[in-house]
Formats: C-alpha cells, sequence, structure tokens
C-alpha cells in the first residue's frame, strides 16, 4: 500500500482521500503504479486549488458582481465537495467559506453606491424638471425648444429611482413640455395671423406708392409718402418672402417718385442761382441802412430795396435761409426802431409826464414859499426839513422833465 498525508492506494489500486469524517473513495488509476495513481488525483487536487485561487483574486478584485461570485463559489463548492482528488479538501471549502464576508462588503457598498446614485439622479432630474418647468413659463420660442429636448436627452441617459418619485417627477417633465409646445404652436400661429394681416394692408400700400410715383404735386405727395411709410412701419412683418417682395416695390415706387422731384428741384435750383446773385447784392444794401438815423427816410430805402428783392424771384434751396434770415433781421430792426418812436411820442404818455412836471413844480413853489416863512421865523429844525424835501422833489423832477421830453420827440 502506497499513501501520503491526504490519501493512499490500496493494493486493489483503489485511491482514497482522507476528510474529516473518514476515508472516502476518489477512483483508481489502473494504468500505472501506486506513485503514478496518488500523483495523478494529488494534481487533480492541484487544478481545484488552482480554480479556488483565480476565484478568490476575482472576488477581492471586484471582478464579479456579489451575484455572479456567489453563483461562482457555489459551483466551485460543488466541485470540491464530491472532488475526486487527493489533498486537503477542507481548507478550500474553507478558503470558499472566507469569501462570505467579502462578498457582504461588496454588496453593502453596492447598496450604498446604488443609494447614493438614487441620490443623485433624483437631484438631477429635480433640477431638470425645475428648468423645464420655468422654460413653460417664459416665452423663448426659439431656444425654449432646443434646451427642452436636451434636457429629454439628459433624462434618457439617468439611472431610474424608485418608481413613485420617478413617475412623479416624469409627470412634472412631461406636462412642462406639453404646455411648452402648445403656448409655442399658439405663438406662431398668432404670428402666422399677423403676417398675413401685415401682407394684405402693404400690398395696399405698395399699389398706392405705386400709383403716387408720377406724380407732379410734390409737396401733397411727399406728405402723403411719409404717411404710407409710417402705415408700413405699423403694420409690421410679413411673411419674408413676400415682405422683401413688397418692400421692393413699395421703395421702388418712393424711389421714382423722390427722384423726380430732386431732378426738378436740381433744375430750379440753376435757374434760380442768378437770382441769388441780384439778392446778395440788394442785401448788403439793405443791411447798410442800420443803424436807424432818419426813421422815415429808412423806411422809405427800404420799401424801395424790399420791392426789388421781390422782383427778384425765387433762390436756391440751400440759399434761402442765410438771404431771407439776414433780411428778416433788418425788418426786425426797422420794426424795433417804429416802436421805440412810437413810445416815445405817445399822446397818453407824454400827458402824464407833463402833468407830472406841472404837480412837481407847484409842489416845489409851495416847499419855497414854507421854507422863507421858516426862515423868517429862525426855525432850523423845520428849516432842516424842508430843504431836504426840496432837495428830493428837484431831483423827481428832474427825471419828470427828462422823460416828458422823451415822450414829446
Amino acid at each position: 500500500m502506497t499513501s501520503s498525508e491526504w490519501g493512499r492506494v490500496d493494493d486493489d489500486g483503489t485511491v482514497y482521500v482522507k476528510t474529516a469524517n473518514g476515508e472516502r473513495s476518489v477512483g483508481s488509476y489502473p494504468a500505472g503504479t501506486p506513485q503514478e495513481a496518488l500523483q495523478f488525483f494529488t494534481e487533480r487536487f492541484d487544478a481545484l486549488s488552482f480554480e479556488v485561487q483565480l476565484l478568490e483574486q476575482r472576488v477581492n478584485a471586484e471582478k464579479l458582481t456579489p451575484e455572479e461570485a456567489a453563483e461562482s463559489i457555489k459551483t466551485v463548492r460543488a466541485q470540491v465537495t464530491d472532488a475526486n482528488a487527493v489533498g486537503d479538501l477542507a481548507s478550500l471549502g474553507a478558503r470558499l467559506d472566507a469569501l462570505a464576508p467579502v462578498l457582504a462588503t461588496q454588496r453593502e457598498a453596492r447598496r450604498a453606491e446604488r443609494a447614493a446614485k438614487a441620490e443623485e439622479s433624483k437631484a438631477a432630474k429635480e433640477q431638470i424638471v425645475a428648468e423645464a418647468e420655468k422654460i413653460a413659463t417664459g416665452t423663448d420660442w426659439r431656444n425654449g425648444a432646443n434646451r427642452l429636448r436636451d434636457l429629454l436627452e439628459a433624462w434618457k441617459a439617468l439611472p431610474r429611482i424608485d418608481r413613485p418619485s420617478d413617475d412623479a417627477l416624469w409627470k412634472r417633465f412631461s406636462g412642462a413640455r406639453t404646455a411648452y409646445t402648445k403656448a409655442r404652436k399658439q405663438h406662431f400661429a398668432e404670428q402666422d395671423e399677423k403676417r398675413e394681416g401685415a401682407r394684405v394692408v402693404k400690398e395696399r400700400l405698395a399699389k398706392e406708392a405705386e400709383a403716387l410715383a408720377t406724380s407732379t404735386e410734390w409737396g401733397p405727395t411727399a406728405g402723403r409718402y411719409r404717411d404710407l411709410m409710417r402705415d408700413w412701419k405699423a403694420a409690421g412683418p410679413a411673411p419674408k418672402d413676400v415682405d422683401d417682395a413688397l418692400w421692393k416695390r413699395f421703395r421702388g415706387a418712393q424711389d421714382q417718385f423722390f427722384g423726380a422731384r430732386d431732378a426738378e428741384n436740381a433744375a430750379l435750383d440753376a435757374e434760380f442761382a442768378a437770382n441769388a446773385d441780384v439778392k446778395d447784392a440788394l442785401i448788403v444794401e439793405i443791411e447798410a441802412l442800420l443803424p436807424v438815423q432818419d426813421l422815415e427816410a429808412t423806411k422809405k430805402a427800404f420799401r424801395d430795396l424790399a420791392d426789388k428783392w421781390e422782383a427778384a424771384g425765387k433762390v436756391p434751396r440751400d440759399r434761402m435761409r442765410d438771404l431771407e434770415g439776414r433780411m428778416r433781421a433788418v425788418e426786425n430792426a426797422l420794426r424795433s426802431a417804429e416802436d421805440d418812436a412810437w413810445k416815445r411820442s405817445d399822446p397818453e404818455k407824454s400827458a402824464r409826464a407833463n402833468d407830472m412836471v406841472t404837480k412837481l413844480e407847484d409842489a416845489i413853489a409851495k416847499v419855497e414859499s414854507d421854507l422863507e416863512k421858516a426862515r423868517a421865523a429862525g426855525n432850523e429844525k423845520k428849516v432842516k426839513e424842508l430843504e431836504d424835501n426840496l432837495e428830493s422833489r428837484r431831483s423827481f423832477l428832474d427825471m419828470a422833465r427828462r422823460a416828458s421830453e422823451d415822450f414829446s420827440g
């Protein structure tokens, strides 16, 4: 009989393994010697030991999920328990048992990780919902739709959370998207309606502008074009292709009218240039009448020159303001001179001034009489009062006489 620490070979060639429960037959190896038979079954044990070692490494490195690892342990354990091999099978079982607390720790860690990810996912979904609801209450019709699509993709990328919370958040998110889409459609429907209304208005305005394009009533027609432009701006945008075509018609009619008006004005300006030369010479003579010395003579000379001014005719538009302004300045100076002359010769004011002189002269005569009496009486105090009074009244009399002279011319 051939034996080792963990097994033996009987004389009939049967191989036994030693276990805690006694010996157990694992087979025979009739093709070889007892030593070869024992070696054969010992190598089987080594193969099992290596498989257990690989499983330990994969479990400790978390190459398997706890569930996958538990299933692998169960499979290997069955192989070890019924193994036809010679070796310390109990130690292999113990090594497999030692993996149980490792799996428990991993399961707990994974539960904590899943809980943390669920909280992160819930927070992210709540944030998505809040942003979607904010977009739904806004009016950013262009960017809002794009942003909601991005939020939907972000939602899909997040893991599910507990069903009640996930369903409730999804209901809010979906409701916000629906509300926004409905409002957006309504907005663009209203815009389409407004654009159609604008098209009708602008077609009418373009037709009227084209009808006025050949008008030669420059002032009234230019005013009407201003009104049409105001109405055009107030109408708002029509559909873009239609709007561009209508604007081309409207602007073309405007350009035709104002081009014709500008051409005629340019011809008139050339015709009126000679008139401006005449008025340039006349205004020099007219301005030379100032300052006014003899009002009546100046007025007569001004009337003669003004008749020549009117006879000279119109001047180019770019000269009108300058020439007319200089003419108005002379007219204003003459009018001011006439007003001053009238004020000085106003009969009512002259009469009041003369009356004031007479009254002051009478009052001074009385004060002089009283002063002589006070001096004769030796009343120095009274003399002083009357002298002061007399000086004041004589000062007023001088002022009144000068005013009277002004009003009398």
